[in-house]
C-alpha cells in the first residue's frame, strides 16, 4: 500500500461527514483526502455518502457527483473519462489507478478511501504537483532525433517488425501511477527518473527511426537516473494500462551491458 508525505508533526484530522439524501436505498461512502493552502485544519478526510442509484458506475462519476451536488469545494483533475489522458490518476482503495476506469463495485472497502498520488507535493485536495515529473520527462527529449535529411517524398518508414517493438511502450499515458508507487522514486525522486520516464526513454531508444541511440544511452549512464531501479515491480502491478515499465528498464540495462562488452 502506498504512503503519503505529510508535514512533520502533522496528522490527518477527521473531517466533515455528508449523508445521502433521505430515502436513498443503495449508498456507498467515500473517504476523501482534503488539503488546501488556505485551510487552517490540514490535512483532513471528509466522508461522503453517495446515492448509487443516481450516480454513474465509476469512481470518477462519484467524485463528479460529490463536487456537483454535495461539496463544490472538492478539487480533482479529470478530462477524457476514457482512460486516455491520465488526468484523474489518484490512490483509490489503496491502489494508484485512474478514477475513470475503476468501477465503484470493484472497490473492496465499504468506505472507499481516495487520496492523491503518494509522495508528491499536493496543490489542493486530490491534485498532485507534477512539475518535477514533467520536467524529468522533458529531459529525455521524447521525440525522434535524427542526423540524416528527411526523405523528400515520404515519411520515415519502419518495418512491421520494428513497429511491433513499440507495443507495450507507446500506450503509456504519463498518468504517474507507476512512478508514485515506486519506493526507489520516493527516496531518490530528485535524481532517479522513475519507471514512467524510463519506459518512455526506452520507447525512443528502440524506435528504428531514431538516430541518436548512443547519445540517449550516454545520458542515462548515471548511478541515479537509471540504476536506482531495484525491480520491486510495483510499477507493473499498478499500471492502469497493463504495461511493464520494469521490463523496459531491464532492456535499457541490457543495452548498456552490450555496449560495454
Amino acid at each position: 500500500m502506498a504512503e503519503f508525505t505529510l508535514p512533520k508533526n502533522s496528522k490527518i484530522h477527521a473531517g466533515r461527514r455528508f449523508s445521502a439524501p433521505a430515502g436513498a436505498k443503495r449508498t456507498r461512502e467515500f473517504k476523501v483526502y482534503r488539503w488546501s493552502p488556505d485551510d487552517d485544519e490540514n490535512p483532513r478526510t471528509d466522508t461522503y455518502e453517495v446515492d448509487l442509484d443516481s450516480c454513474g458506475p465509476m469512481v470518477l462519476d462519484a467524485l463528479i457527483k460529490i463536487k456537483n451536488e454535495i461539496d463544490p469545494t472538492l478539487t480533482f483533475r479529470r478530462s477524457c473519462r476514457e482512460g486516455i489522458c491520465g488526468s484523474c490518476a489518484m490512490n483509490i482503495d489503496g491502489v494508484n489507478t485512474l478514477a475513470c476506469t475503476l468501477a465503484i463495485a470493484d472497490c473492496k472497502k465499504n468506505e472507499v478511501p481516495i487520496y492523491p498520488l503518494p509522495h508528491m507535493p499536493v496543490v489542493k485536495d486530490l491534485v498532485p504537483d507534477l512539475t518535477h515529473f514533467y520536467a524529468q520527462y522533458a529531459s529525455i527529449q521524447p521525440w525522434i532525433r535524427t542526423q540524416s535529411a528527411p526523405p523528400p517524398d515520404r515519411e520515415r518508414l519502419q518495418s512491421k517488425e520494428d513497429r511491433a517493438k513499440l507495443d507495450g511502450l507507446y500506450e503509456c499515458i504519463l498518468c504517474a501511477c507507476c512512478t508514485t508507487s515506486c519506493p526507489s522514486y520516493w527516496w531518490n525522486g530528485d535524481r532517479y527518473l522513475g519507471p514512467a520516464v524510463l519506459l518512455q526513454a526506452y520507447r525512443w531508444i528502440i524506435d528504428s527511426r531514431d538516430e541518436d541511440t548512443g547519445a540517449r544511452l550516454d545520458d542515462l549512464e548515471d548511478p541515479f537516473k537509471l540504476y536506482r531501479c531495484h525491480t520491486i515491480m510495483n510499477c507493473a502491478r499498478t499500471c492502469p494500462k497493463g504495461l511493464n515499465p520494469a521490463k523496459a528498464i531491464a532492456e535499457i540495462k541490457q543495452l548498456m551491458l552490450a555496449r560495454q562488452g
